[in-house]
């Protein structure tokens, strides 16, 4: 996104300098860019489209470069719920679509999920939650039970904006009590075993 960003407009600036990446989507996180550098006016669809574009042809590059992994335990919860004919497995992810279809088909997870809600269009973390239930019920009928994963207080908070059962994962850089004071009901230190955990979430 950095490189996309100075590419475009601002060469000798990193654009996304004293903004905050984690759990916003990339609408947010774009526009706040564009407004900072001081380009943001009536071309904002046309800036974001040139953008995307950008960013697109970049990332495989930048997947290849990081060499990142996936976290303990993440491909077993993935294989049991994967098993179970009531489970439906839907991403919620500020990344746009195709973003977060790049990166999940990179490390080998974009089978997994059927439905997602993604950041193409909100600035509001909690509508990306209620995309994903919403996708997931058109494909599969209606869940009694909805369970959000994620590592940051935004995932926690969207969460519970939707009714779902919030689990928070030690993962990302927020700590343990953030998570808990902004109100998961389960706090996990990586996804090792979570199957069982979530069985139980009490």
């Amino acid at each position: 996104m950095r490189a996309a960003f100075s590419a475009l407009w601002d060469r000798e600036k990193e654009g996304f300098s004293n903004i905050e990446f984690s759990g916003r989507s990339d609408y947010a996180i774009f526009r706040a860019a564009l407004t900072q550098a001081g380009h943001f006016g009536d071309s904002f669809e046309e800036d974001l489209k040139r953008f995307r574009r950008a960013y697109y042809r970049r990332l495989p590059g930048s997947l290849k470069a990081n060499n990142g992994l996936v976290l303990p335990g993440v491909i077993e919860l993935l294989e049991r719920l994967k098993g179970e004919s009531d489970a439906t497995l839907a991403v919620g992810t500020g990344n746009f679509r195709a973003g977060a279809r790049m990166k999940l088909r990179h490390y080998g997870l974009d089978h997994y999920f059927v439905a997602g809600g993604y950041g193409d269009r909100t600035e509001d973390r909690a509508e990306l939650i209620a995309q994903g239930i919403r996708a997931a019920t058109r494909l599969r009928g209606r869940h009694d039970t909805i369970f959000v994963i994620g590592d940051t207080v935004h995932d926690i908070t969207s969460a519970k904006a939707n009714g779902a059962i919030a689990i928070g994962v030690l993962t990302g850089t927020t700590k343990e009590k953030t998570l808990e004071d902004a109100g998961a009901d389960l706090i996990l230190s990586n996804l090792e075993g979570a199957y069982t955990r979530l069985a139980r979430p009490d």
